[in-house]
C-alpha cells in the first residue's frame, strides 16, 4: 500500500537583498498544506533563527513523538487498554563536525501515560515496543529512537 503526501514551504525572509551574505537575511519560512493553517516557521536560535517559531529540529522531534504516540494509542486500543492521558516531552542530541555537517545522534521520547486499569501497566513497555516497530516516522531515520 502506498500513500502520498504533499506540502509547501514558502521563505518569507527576504529583507530586501535576498542572500547577499549570510547575515543579510531571515530564516524565516511558512509551511502549508491543503486545508491545513499555515505553520510560522525559522531556523533554530543558534543558526540565525527566530526563537519564537518551530524550526525545523522542532519538527523532527514533534513528527518522531507524534508518530510513536499515535501508533502507541492505536496498539493500546488494539489490546484493550484504555489510556486516559499521553504526554511527552522529546529530547534530541544534533552533533556537528568541523565543517558543520550535523546530524541526530540520538532521539529520546519520555512518554508519560495514565490508564483506567493500573494492573496492566505492566503491559505498557510492550505496547510502547510494538508502536516504536511500526512508526512510520522512526523507521524512516538512521538516527536511534529510544523510549524511556
Amino acid at each position: 500500500m502506498s500513500h502520498h503526501f504533499v506540502a509547501r514551504i514558502e521563505w518569507t525572509g527576504n529583507t530586501g537583498s535576498g542572500t547577499s551574505s549570510y547575515t543579510a537575511y531571515e530564516r524565516s519560512h511558512i509551511l502549508s498544506a491543503d486545508g491545513k493553517e499555515p505553520l510560522a516557521c525559522s531556523s533554530a536560535p543558534m543558526f540565525r533563527g527566530d526563537a519564537t517559531k518551530y524550526n525545523p529540529e522542532d519538527m523532527l522531534l514533534y513528527s518522531v513523538a507524534s508518530c510513536h504516540m499515535l501508533w502507541f494509542l492505536h496498539c493500546c486500543a488494539d489490546a484493550g487498554v484504555v489510556v486516559t492521558s499521553y504526554s511527552d516531552s522529546p529530547e534530541g542530541t544534533l552533533e556537528s563536525d568541523s565543517n558543520g555537517i550535523g546530524r541526530f545522534t540520538r532521539i529520546v521520547l519520555h512518554p508519560r501515560v495514565e490508564i483506567t486499569d493500573e494492573s496492566r501497566r505492566v503491559e505498557l513497555e510492550a505496547l510502547h515496543h510494538k508502536a516504536h516497530q511500526h512508526c512510520f516516522i522512526a523507521n524512516s531515520l538512521s538516527t536511534p529512537v529510544v523510549i524511556e
